[in-house]
This record gives structure tokens, sequence and C-alpha cells, in this order.
């Protein structure tokens, strides 16, 4: 309960309240594209910082290649699970956007950890950077295929109305995967924080010094500033939930905490630290409301954005910045050695 009492965590709640309610309250979409900005390049810094004092460590080389791992089984998990329930595209949109990450619960996964002194290391933000597009890439890939089976004399694939699909036209023939790579690897918030985690490295205890204001006494205040922008919008995103299967929407509650699970068994085999598996249970459990669908609007447009967009936004978001967090640091701190 006492992450309820923090004030970006009650300025969140704020927003919740203020979306429900109807008010006409709103940040500038400029202004909340600055605040994302300055936070991934605030993360990438503190990243870069602690790399710089650290170094490359075999906790670093594990952490990472756990990301990985996860960013690979979560999808595959989720899609096979949820196709027994929707219809293969919806069901492929919602495991790629499961399968990616949160960077904003991520970052209030960090703050609650300094804020409650548990210690972590830097190089987690680069296992969010490495987390975000193999769900991408695994989407499209799976999307091009079931277009081409459906091609194929006496194969349907349904669509989230269950009327069959025109495949194979200008909008279902196939989208670029070069392409896909291309924009997932060169996004303009995944460069920011790769590219200011390598100043931080680089200037190493002479950048710290310097970037503190910046880094440290900034940050709490913008993060509950967005934080407040983010409650307004998955407000107004909790309808979009309405009327879909108990079951499906069961997933969005379910589904994160048996990826953070596995999070917590692969910390477990790895010798992770508690810190570092905190982070890792968070990334595995949040999903992506920003980058996944916003490439599935035009790769994947079989797929229902209310359904896998008012998910994540409107339950997944919420409940894990709520009670998520605290509940996964707990549980990686009483299985995990500091």
């Amino acid at each position: 309960m006492q992450n309820l009492f923090d004030p970006a965590i009650l300025f969140f709640v704020f927003g919740v309240l203020a979306g429900l309610v109807k008010s006409n309250l709103e940040i500038p979409p400029q202004i909340s594209r600055f605040l994302a900005l300055y936070l991934l390049m605030a993360l990438g810094l503190k990243g870069g910082f602690a790399l710089a004092e650290s170094g490359l460590t075999l906790e670093v080389a594990s952490s990472l290649t756990c990301a990985i791992g996860l960013a690979l089984m979560v999808p595959a998990i989720g899609y096979q699970v949820l196709r027994r329930f929707v219809a293969p595209f919806d069901a492929l949109a919602v495991a790629a956007t499961y399968g990616s990450v949160s960077a904003v619960t991520f970052i209030t996964a960090v703050q609650y950890l300094e804020t409650h002194g548990l210690a972590f290391g830097g190089h987690m933000a680069a296992a969010m950077a490495l987390m975000e597009s193999p769900a991408i890439i695994m989407a499209v890939v799976l999307a091009n295929t079931l277009r081409k089976q459906a091609l194929v004399p006496g194969a349907v694939v349904l669509g989230t109305s269950g009327a069959a699909l025109a495949v194979g036209g200008p909008k279902g023939g196939g989208i670029s995967l070069g392409k896909i790579l291309h924009e997932s690897f060169t996004d303009g918030a995944q460069l920011l924080l790769l590219g200011a985690m390598g100043v931080g490295i680089l200037s190493g205890d002479a950048g710290h010094t310097a970037m503190q204001p910046f880094v440290g006494d900034l940050f709490k205040g913008l993060l509950a500033f967005f934080l407040l922008d983010m409650g307004l919008l998955a407000a107004r995103n909790i309808p979009e939930a309405r009327g879909k299967s108990p079951l499906i929407l069961a997933y969005a509650v379910v589904g994160p905490i048996v990826h953070a699970a596995l999070a917590l068994g692969l910390g477990l085999l790895a010798g992770l630290s508690a810190g570092n598996t905190s982070l890792l249970m968070v990334l595995a459990a949040s999903a992506s409301y920003i980058a996944v669908p916003a490439v599935l609007r035009y790769a994947v447009p079989e797929a229902s954005p209310s359904l896998y967009f008012g998910m994540s936004l409107g339950i997944t978001f919420p409940l894990n910045i709520l009670l998520g967090i605290p509940v996964y640091v707990a549980a990686a701190h009483a299985v995990l050695a500091p």
C-alpha cells in the first residue's frame, strides 16, 4: 500500500479519476512527447553512468541473455494460448503487445527501487531496449505466414467478427520485414535511450556530476507529470475493453503475472540479483501501448486495435503501476539475494 502514496503514483491515480469523470484536463501532445523523451534520455544516462562504474560483468551478460529469452518466449507462448480464444490475427497482435515492453512501467519501477534504496544494475535499461523489437518481428512474420496460408485453396482465416477476410490484396499482401526491422531499430525513442546510455558510459563520473541536476533532481517531478498524462490516457481507453470476451480480458490480468513468474524463474536459474530480477519481472509483465500498436495498425490491419490497445493501456498498465510493481519487487527480494 505504501506505493500508492508515492506522489508520482498519486498523480497517476488523479489522472485516472479525472479521465473517468470526463474532465477536460489534458496535457498538450507536444509536452507529453517532451516528457517521454526526457525520461528515456535520463534513464539512458543513468544506465550509462552505472555501466561505466561497474563495467561488463557476468551479471550484465546473464541479465541481457534472460531479457532476450523472455522477448522470444512470451509472445510465442502467448500466441499459442490466445489463438484458442480469438481469431489468429487478433491472437498474434495481443501476443506481440504483451511480448514487448512498456518504457513508462519500467521507469516507474526504477524510481520505486531508488526510492526504497534497493540496488539494481543500470544495464537493465539496455535489457528494456533489447526486449522491444523481437515481438514485433515475430508478429509480422506470423501475419505474413497466415496470409499465405489463406491463399491456399480451402484455407480460411477468420477476422474478429468471424467473417472471412479478403487477404492478398493491397492491405493484406504482406509487409516488408526489412522495413519493420529498420523502423524497429531506428525508432527515435529507442535510439535516444541507447545514445544517452553511450554518452553516460563515455563521460563516466565527470558526466554524472555534471548531469546530476538533470537526471536526479528533475526526474521525480517530471515522472509525476508524465504519469498524470498516462492516467488520463488510461482512463479514456478503459471503454475500449468493454464488450470483449471475459476470457481474453482475463489474459490482461493473468498473463502479466505468468510472464513475471517466468522471469523470476529465469532470474533464479541465472543467479541474478533481486534488483535486476525485479526489473526483469516488470519488463516481462508489461505490455507495449506505443511502439507495437503503432506498427500493428498498418502491419496487421486484420487485427482489432481496440482489443490489443484497450487491454494493454486500459487494464494491464494501471494494474502494473498501482499493484504489480511492488508485488514483483517483493517477490524477487523474497526469493533472491539482494
